[in-house]
């Protein structure tokens, strides 16, 4: 009786983007766990640096703002002590002569601008918090029954989700709230000190308010484009931790 041969299964072609073979807890081409340690080290003390140069370039754009809102109040002083201006002539709004409300304007302008740059180092220290905290779940699940063993649980965030890009009533959002309220007032009045339109006090706190909400939408809207921001390339298919 004629023996048949075993069918050989069909063999199946690899994937197009198969350039990277998956790594394997058990494989023998993986170096050992210590080999990764100066890496990891490498990369967290970046991270870190990070975390530092975004949160002093935070503080120092908002002294940068107030340093030019108070710039207006230091100049006005500075010509009513040249006596280029009569003190008088600053107890009434139509006689506050009309370069004193442009240099309200122009240094309003002006505060813009670290405004916006404060806003933008916020979010870079909110996304190093968050890859710090990433690291700290990392090796706290590597060392999950070391720590039970000791009785021990990490007592910072291991939450990769942690802080909120968006944080109105946080430290952070109180102030870019405050900047901005400040910043719209010198716009306002430094407008209508320029068109000579009186002041009256419900026009200027709508302008006020209109002109807080358009500043304060940049915090907002950066926010929430930093949260949907485009994740980077991951050919090796590690699983995506951060939110």
């Amino acid at each position: 009786m004629r023996r048949t041969p075993p069918r050989m299964p069909p063999k199946v072609p690899a994937p197009r983007d198969a350039g990277h073979r998956p790594w394997k807890a058990d494989s023998p081409e993986l170096p050992h766990a210590d080999k990764f340690l100066e890496l990891v080290a490498a990369d967290y003390a970046a991270i870190y640096q990070v975390y530092l140069a975004a949160s002093e370039e935070r503080h120092r754009m908002l002294r940068l703002a107030m340093t030019l809102l108070s710039a207006p109040f230091a100049a006005t002083v500075a010509l009513v002590s040249a006596q280029v201006i009569d003190p008088m002539a600053l107890s009434a709004w139509a006689t506050i002569p009309r370069y004193v409300f442009a240099l309200v304007l122009v240094f309003g302008l002006l505060a813009v601008l670290p405004y916006v740059r404060m806003i933008e180092a916020l979010g870079a220290h909110v996304r190093a918090a968050r890859a710090i905290n990433n690291f700290r779940l990392l090796y706290a699940k590597g060392l999950r029954d070391q720590f039970a063993y000791l009785g021990w649980s990490p007592n910072l965030p291991t939450d990769p989700g942690y802080p909120e890009p968006y944080a109105p009533l946080g430290w952070p959002g109180l102030g870019v709230l405050s900047l901005a309220v400040a910043d719209a007032f010198f716009l306002t009045l430094g407008v209508l000190g320029l068109t000579h339109t009186p002041p009256v006090w419900p026009l200027v706190l709508i302008c006020v308010a209109v002109t807080s909400a358009l500043l304060y939408s940049v915090y907002y809207v950066r926010s929430n484009v930093s949260r949907r921001r485009r994740e980077p390339e991951n050919p090796l298919g590690f699983p995506y931790v951060e939110t």
